[in-house]
C-alpha cells in the first residue's frame, strides 16, 4: 500500500518518519479489523513508542562500552562455581541502584565476575539507567591524561555522571600516589549519589594494600564497602567453559590458578552451590 508523499513529508517534519516502515501493514490491519480512528491512532503511536524505546536502549548499551553482550539469561548456571545465587538474583531487581548502593565481586580469574557485573549493567541499561563499563587501568589513565590539558574536572564528571559505573579488574597493579588520589575523588563524589560495581581478583580485605596512600585508600574503601553487597565467587573457570576447545588459555599453558580467598565479612559469605547438582 502506497503512502502519499504529503503524508511522508508531514511525518518527517514531526520527526515521526519511523512510522513509515510499519504504516502500510498497520493500515491493512486496521481495514481488515475495521478499527476506528482512535484505535488506529493508538496502534501506530504504540509502534512509535516501542521503536523509540528500543533505539534508546541500543544507544545506552553502546554508550556503556561493554566488552560483549552479557545478560543474566545467557549465564551458564551449570558452571561449577560457588556464589550466593539468591542474593545475586535479588540484585537484578536493580533496587540497589535506586538506593545508590555498591557491589563487589571478588574471586580468581575466569569465574564470571566480569560477566555478572556486565549483566547487571546490561539490565540497568534496559531499565533506562545510564551505565559505564571501564577497566581500572583505562579509568586511571584517562584521569591522568586529563591533567595534562587541564580537563581533569570535566573527565572526572564523566565518570561521576552515570547511574551505575562498572570498574573492572581493580587491584591488578599498585596505585601510585596520584592514582590513589584520583580513585579516592571518584569514590567520594559517587558516594550516596550513584552506584558502583567493582570486580577484582583480590579479596576485599586485600584492597588496602593496592593504595600508595593508605589514608586515601582507607577513606575510599570505607565509603565504598559501607554500602556494598559483597560476593566471593570461586570454583571452576567459567571462561574455560565458553572457550571453543573447552579449555581456558591458562590450562593450555599449564598455569595453575589460585583458589579464591573467603572474606571474613558475613555479607560476603558463600553459602550456596550453583551448578553441578
Amino acid at each position: 500500500m502506497l503512502i502519499q508523499t504529503e503524508l511522508k513529508a508531514t511525518l518527517k517534519r514531526l520527526r515521526l518518519s519511523g512510522m513509515l516502515a510499519t504504516l502500510p501493514d498497520r493500515l491493512a490491519f486496521a481495514r481488515k479489523d475495521k478499527l476506528d480512528y482512535t484505535d488506529f491512532l493508538q496502534l501506530v503511536l504504540s509502534d512509535e513508542v516501542e521503536r523509540r524505546d528500543h533505539k534508546h536502549i541500543e544507544t545506552r548499551l553502546q554508550d556503556a562500552g561493554f566488552d560483549e553482550e552479557c545478560t543474566l539469561e545467557r549465564f551458564d548456571w551449570s558452571a561449577q562455581i560457588r556464589i550466593d545465587k539468591a542474593r545475586l538474583m535479588d540484585l537484578f531487581g536493580l533496587h540497589f541502584i535506586e538506593r545508590h548502593e555498591n557491589i563487589a565481586f571478588s574471586g580468581p580469574v575466569g569465574v564470571g565476575k566480569t560477566y555478572l557485573a556486565q549483566a547487571l549493567g546490561h539490565a540497568a541499561c534496559r531499565a533506562g539507567y545510564r551505565v559505564l563499563f571501564i577497566r581500572t587501568d583505562a579509568l586511571l589513565k584517562a584521569l591522568a591524561r586529563s591533567r595534562a590539558d587541564n580537563s581533569f574536572d570535566r573527565e572526572l564528571r564523566r565518570f561521576i555522571a552515570p547511574d551505575l559505573i562498572v570498574i573492572d579488574d581493580f587491584g591488578l597493579r599498585k596505585l601510585s600516589g596520584q592514582a590513589s588520589s584520583d580513585f579516592y575523588d571518584l569514590v567520594v563524589e559517587r558516594h550516596t549519589r550513584a552506584s558502583t560495581i567493582i570486580t577484582s581478583n583480590r579479596a576485599v580485605d586485600e584492597w588496602m594494600a593496592v593504595f600508595d596512600e593508605p589514608l586515601l585508600g582507607q577513606s575510599a574503601l570505607d565509603r565504598f564497602c559501607h554500602r556494598a553487597h559483597q560476593f566471593v565467587i570461586d570454583g571452576e573457570s567459567y571462561r574455560k567453559r565458553t572457550a571453543p576447545s573447552g579449555k581456558s588459555e591458562s590450562q593450555k599453558l599449564g598455569i595453575r590458578l589460585p583458589a579464591a580467598k573467603t572474606l571474613g565479612s558475613s555479607s560476603a559469605h558463600v553459602d550456596s552451590d550453583v551448578g553441578g547438582e
